[in-house]
């Protein structure tokens, strides 16, 4: 059961090269997240790869934004945009102590909805936490949506991703 909407505001941030370290450092709470499902494991400097998120900083077809709950830093977001292609969640990430507040709701709402038009979100479903929520988020967009399921490129090993492809209208 969803507990009740809180009531400080939630907003998105351009991560400036002055707030990419505020980035890279949630981006390790992400991926340490993720160590649980992916069986990933810190580098001998003690920090999780995550080798592709400093080509979200200044790309023309990508971006990187804080998520603020008031005026608290509250996770991160990573959209691509490329021309030919939809526009997709590379990443996203919500503090544990924000989670289950409707904080990383509205801010998926505020992302996709800030962009209308096609959507593609990638999870795993060995994370029951990821697939509610994204479902979630795509059924408050409308019905027009679908799911499959994809193989992880160049990884046989692990199950495939599951794609959850929607259309954001364009507001009236």
């Amino acid at each position: 059961m969803r507990q009740p909407v809180d009531r400080e505001p939630v907003t998105l941030q351009g991560a400036t090269e002055q707030l990419w370290p505020v980035v890279e450092r949630l981006g390790q709470l992400y991926r340490h997240d993720l160590s649980e499902f992916r069986g990933m494991v810190p580098r001998a400097d003690g920090r999780f790869a995550f080798d592709q998120l400093p080509s979200f900083l200044g790309a023309a077809d990508r971006v990187a934004h804080l998520i603020r709950w008031g005026p608290t830093v509250a996770g991160f977001a990573l959209t691509r945009h490329p021309s030919n292609r939809p526009s997709s969640v590379a990443a996203f990430f919500v503090v544990r102590a924000l989670r289950r507040r409707s904080v990383g709701h509205r801010a998926a709402l505020k992302l996709l909805h800030g962009r209308p038009g096609g959507w593609e979100i990638t999870f795993q479903e060995e994370n029951p936490g990821a697939a509610r929520f994204w479902r979630a988020v795509a059924a408050s967009i409308g019905t027009g949506w679908q799911e499959e399921h994809r193989p992880v490129p160049g990884k046989p090993e692990l199950p495939p991703d599951t794609w959850l492809l929607l259309n954001v209208p364009t507001p009236a």
